[in-house]
């Protein structure tokens, strides 16, 4: 990626966090530091990786992305929008009761969301079904999920990830958002030799890093499942939100919203 279109990558970046600090705050609600999280993993995917588009969301060749943290669904709907799978303007009726923007995605309700999820641990089962049968079919079509480093704790992740490895599904790529918010209750330890262990292919990266992340999801083997354990910061880019527990699920006064709008620009 040049330098040029690196810039001009973390300015979209930056305008979508406060399209997404908006949203919750016209919403009173939303997980606003979880979706800046993986908003640039978010971003890059669907910038430069996924084989996917607006004009045909559901064609059967499409690569398939899951978010298994559903509750980062901000992260995903400045995304879709941005990219054009639905209106800009329905970020502001987020939350909403007539909207089709929950505070979880459902894939019932908006273009581009290939499975609805929310409930943890249960994301990454989804992905690794529906990569299996893209095997079955001979499909060239891949399959990208986001899980966090606190649904890790679920045993369906290593469930998942075993029956992952059993079938050889090398057309499944696993994305942790490793942004440390689940150490305070049970440490995850090493991401990496953890999934080595179950039989994948692993690397890790720094989750803000556009180039990183890129390289990361470009240059995949054909050869094993990968994870790719992405170094985050929860809340990343708002002072008053990085790492701090107390913005896991509140959205901002209008003072607040003010001071946090500064610190994107």
């Amino acid at each position: 990626m040049s330098l040029k279109m690196e810039k001009l990558s973390i300015e979209i970046v930056n305008k979508l966090r406060m399209e997404i600090v908006k949203a919750s705050a016209n919403a009173g609600e939303g997980h606003i530091p979880s979706g800046l999280s993986v908003l640039d993993i978010i971003w890059v995917l669907y910038d430069r990786i996924l084989n996917t588009s607006h004009h045909d969301p559901n064609r059967p060749d499409r690569d398939r992305f899951i978010l298994s943290k559903g509750h980062a669904s901000l992260g995903l709907y400045a995304v879709l929008a941005e990219k054009g799978f639905f209106e800009k303007s329905l970020m502001y009726t987020f939350g909403k009761y007539d909207s089709i923007l929950g505070g979880h995605p459902d894939r019932n309700k908006i273009p581009g969301v290939e499975a609805s999820t929310g409930s943890l641990g249960h994301g990454f089962p989804m992905s690794v079904g529906i990569a299996l049968a893209l095997k079955i079919k001979k499909s060239s079509s891949r399959v990208f999920t986001i899980i966090g480093d606190g649904e890790c704790n679920e045993g369906t992740v290593w469930e998942a990830a075993l029956l992952t490895s059993h079938h050889k599904l090398n057309n499944l790529i696993c994305i942790i958002d490793y942004n440390h918010s689940t150490d305070r209750a049970l440490s995850v330890d090493c991401l990496v030799k953890k999934f080595e262990g179950f039989g994948w292919l692993s690397r890790e990266i720094d989750g803000h890093d556009h180039q990183q992340i890129y390289n990361a999801l470009n240059d995949i083997p054909l050869t094993r499942p990968v994870a790719i354990i992405a170094n985050t910061v929860k809340g990343k880019g708002c002072s008053m939100m990085e790492n701090n527990p107390a913005w896991h699920h509140r959205a901002p006064a209008k003072d607040e919203l003010k001071q946090i709008l500064e610190d994107f620009k």
